[in-house]
């Protein structure tokens, strides 16, 4: 059964059917293919939630990079997403509770980060657009996360959002 393809049934709502037709359309290939591609790039996206093992900071990448969908799309909030990434985890592995929630904050993340002492240099620097100012503080928000649980040792101390927001390009 495992070889085997079976159908399901989704919901979606008319502006999004009419999408996928029309890329399907323009693609040349049936809707189905575009349904399938949707589906394995977005499995792609999350495989490490995938696997039981990865918990606590081997999972900050999964959520800085799709966070905001997950939230958006699947109505997660910061205590369900606190209890994917840290239930089970030992101390040194965890995620900070104040970290989850700055994950889960998705577009309320640049109001709450602007507020931020170390974010400063956004605010005091050369005017930037709207858009220029959400690229750069996505990015010292990613940065602050890759630095301070993927590159980092979990025994490292010292990364703070302020310390990453102090050192923007």
């Amino acid at each position: 059964m495992e070889g085997r393809k079976q159908a399901i049934s989704i919901r979606l709502n008319a502006a999004d059917l009419r999408n996928l037709r029309k890329l399907a359309r323009r693609m040349g290939v049936r809707n189905s293919d575009v349904v399938r591609l949707a589906l394995k790039s977005c499995m792609a996206r999350l495989e490490p939630l995938l696997q039981p093992e990865a918990k606590g900071r081997d999972l900050v990448p999964v959520f800085v990079e799709a966070g905001a969908d997950l939230v958006r799309y699947l109505d997660l909030d910061a205590t369900r997403i606190e209890a994917i990434i840290n239930e089970g985890v030992a101390d040194g592995n965890r995620v900070e509770r104040a970290d989850v929630h700055l994950l889960a904050g998705s577009g309320a993340q640049h109001s709450y980060a602007r507020l931020r002492p170390g974010l400063a240099a956004l605010r005091s620097g050369p005017s930037l657009s709207p858009g220029e100012e959400d690229r750069l503080l996505n990015h010292s928000l990613e940065r602050y996360f890759y630095d301070k649980y993927v590159y980092e040792t979990p025994t490292r101390t010292g990364i703070t959002l302020e310390t990453c927001g102090s050192q923007l390009p």
